[in-house]
């Protein structure tokens, strides 16, 4: 699974996809992670201001990895509806 991600709302749309892949609820994940079930919901949902150690938590808990590359030159506006 891949997921360009650019802003707090393209995050919170990939770590809902990899969640839902592993059949988990936000209890669950939460449960998993140390991360309140209301917090992941509010990522989830592309609210920001969350703290970065708190994603690397979920991430970790997903089993999933972060790469950083150079932006491209397309826009990640419509590639919701991809996924």
């Amino acid at each position: 699974m891949k997921h360009l991600v650019r802003t707090s709302k393209n995050l919170g749309h990939a770590i809902r996809q990899a969640r839902k892949a592993k059949n988990l609820t936000q209890k669950e994940l939460a449960s998993m992670s140390g991360v309140w079930q209301e917090t992941i919901s509010k990522i989830e949902n592309g609210s920001g201001g969350t703290k970065l150690e708190t994603v690397f938590d979920l991430i970790a808990a997903l089993e999933l990895e972060i790469t950083v590359n150079e932006r491209s030159k397309g826009t990640s506006d419509g590639l919701e509806d991809i996924f």
